[in-house]
């Protein structure tokens, strides 16, 4: 599905305004493709899923969102377009930022969170955002190093025969255009709101940390955790940043039973 230039993947069903929607924001030179197993899921099982590929991401056409603030009114919009009030949604690393913000800015639109390998403030290294301006295949190795719990980058230890994940992680990220990635992650050092935003966020928000996570170590979830008001939190052992292709089933869990805990 399209509106305007955005694309909105919707896990092969047909959006239905009576049922309960779920949208799936991506993280920095990602897609919606990072959600596959998740959002199919939940198309499959009852729910509207709305996962966008961002401006400049993947399907969707224009200029990248310069700023987290902006990508979240960019969701709002697409929301908006569709009638939507009360979603569950999702956010991973940069998504979860703006996932937050959306929260925040229109309180009517979600009824429940969930952040994902988060953290507020997002440090981004000056050594990573220069490398991604001067060399961005240097910066997507340096992203996939640190993205990976140590057992996650053995191509022998993945569920599916042959498949590599740091492999996988790196040929998405080649996949979107240049500059894409420097301007995600310049928008992640940029959002300088989060806790305040946090503090304006009412609903239950389920924050879920990678245990192995060096990208947004579990430290760095603490202030916002302590701020936001109904803070849920879910520790996977097993993984690191990349955890919805590390723990592909326990984060579909996860996110099920908080998204139908009523």
């Amino acid at each position: 599905m399209k509106i305007d230039d955005t694309y909105l993947y919707t896990g092969g069903r047909a959006f239905d305004i009576t049922r309960p929607t779920a949208v799936f924001i991506h993280g920095a030179a990602n897609d919606h493709s990072v959600w596959a197993l998740q959002s199919r899921y939940f198309a499959h099982h009852g729910w509207n899923v709305l996962a966008p590929d961002l401006p400049g991401h993947g399907q969707s056409r224009g200029a990248a969102c310069p700023s987290v603030e902006a990508i979240a009114e960019h969701v709002a919009g697409l929301l908006g377009a569709l009638g939507v009030r009360a979603a569950f949604v999702a956010g991973h690393s940069m998504g979860s930022l703006a996932a937050l913000e959306l929260a925040a800015r229109r309180p009517d639109a979600v009824g429940r969170l969930a952040l994902i390998g988060t953290a507020v403030p997002m440090a981004v290294g000056d050594a990573l955002l220069d490398a991604a301006r001067a060399d961005e295949e240097r910066a997507r190795r340096m992203i996939v190093g640190w993205s990976f719990a140590p057992a996650s980058q053995l191509a022998n230890n993945q569920k599916l025969p042959g498949l590599w994940l740091p492999g996988v992680a790196l040929s998405l990220m080649r996949r979107q255009p240049k500059g894409v990635l420097a301007n995600d992650l310049a928008a992640c050092k940029g959002y300088a709101n989060g806790l305040t935003s946090a503090q304006a966020v009412a609903v239950p928000t389920l924050v879920v940390i990678g245990e192995s996570d060096l990208m947004t170590p579990p430290k760095a979830a603490a202030q916002l955790i302590g701020t936001l008001r109904d803070a849920r939190i879910e520790r996977l052992p097993e993984a690191g940043h990349s955890m919805l292709s590390e723990a592909p089933d326990r984060m579909l869990e996860v996110l099920w039973h908080f998204a139908n805990d009523r």
